[in-house]
């Protein structure tokens, strides 16, 4: 990326990242500070994302824009869900770790699964980023709690997913709008099945609604009009930053608390794909 294209993509990729970011900050404030339960929170962040991002296929005026898929829809709900549920339980860092690591994990697993090959250096990253979610999850002081990193890790598998069915999608926006579509009967299916169990006040709502519309539907489309200016190592390894935000808006913001045991993990998963990401896999 030469200098020009790096100094166009430098504030729109840093405004997305501090999205992405601040969606691990408004989900883990909603579940731990509001009522809100975690079904409400999915169904009104994907209603909120659904409609900001058919608002800005419209102001583009490029049509229809593209169409929503089951499959994607699914993965894309999976994500929304898990997300929701784990940060029940989880600190906001944690839980960004946890994400992402997952997220990254099964993109690369796809790449190994199809054939492609790691070098020297990159195995020993992978090996470090394994051992690194390994003593973030061994039961001990300081652990996170089980069910919570499930969900979160469930979520990042299948946010993995949503991205490799995604690749190569000619109006990205347009696509990612369409699914947030599809994937909004799923949530009011499982808002359903779980009515009893509801409950929602304003705040949480709020922040609900906020996640939706501004750090994930404004924050894609911000994404994805900063994806072109950047090469495609650029793009996975700056994303290594969104636990690192999360994590300082977690201690600033929230209260949370930095464990030895998160930032030796942090630095062990973080490093470790850093060294995956630097150099592209061999076929």
């Amino acid at each position: 990326m030469g200098k020009p294209a790096a100094s166009r993509a430098l504030f729109p990729t840093t405004l997305a990242l501090l999205a992405f970011a601040g969606n691990s900050l408004l989900c883990r404030v909603a579940l731990r500070d509001t009522v809100i339960d975690p079904a409400s929170f999915t169904t009104l962040r994907l209603f909120s994302g659904a409609l900001a991002l058919a608002l800005i296929v419209r102001l583009r005026r490029r049509g229809q824009g593209g169409r929503g898929q089951w499959i994607p829809a699914l993965a894309l709900f999976g994500y929304a869900a898990g997300f929701s549920w784990a940060y029940v339980s989880l600190p906001a860092a944690t839980g960004a770790l946890l994400l992402f690591g997952a997220v990254q994990a099964t993109m690369i697993g796809r790449g190994l699964f199809v054939g492609e090959r790691l070098s020297a250096l990159q195995t020993c990253g992978l090996i470090v980023a394994i051992a690194g979610l390994l003593v973030l999850l061994v039961p001990g002081i300081g652990a996170p709690p089980l069910t919570g990193a499930l969900l979160m890790l469930g979520a990042g598998v299948a946010w993995g997913i949503y991205s490799l069915l995604g690749r190569g999608a000619a109006d990205p926006i347009g696509v990612t709008a369409g699914n947030f579509l599809f994937a909004l009967p799923l949530a009011l299916v499982v808002s359903a099945l779980t009515l009893r169990h509801a409950s929602v006040d304003l705040p949480g709502a709020l922040y609900a609604l906020v996640s939706g519309a501004l750090t994930s539907g404004i924050g894609y489309a911000i994404w994805y009009a900063a994806l072109p200016a950047l090469k495609a190592t650029q793009a996975a390894t700056v994303q290594l930053s969104v636990p690192v935000i999360a994590a300082a808006g977690g201690i600033v913001l929230l209260g949370e608390s930095a464990s030895w045991r998160l930032i030796v993990a942090s630095m062990a998963i973080l490093g470790g794909i850093g060294l995956v990401l630097l150099e592209r896999p061999r076929g």
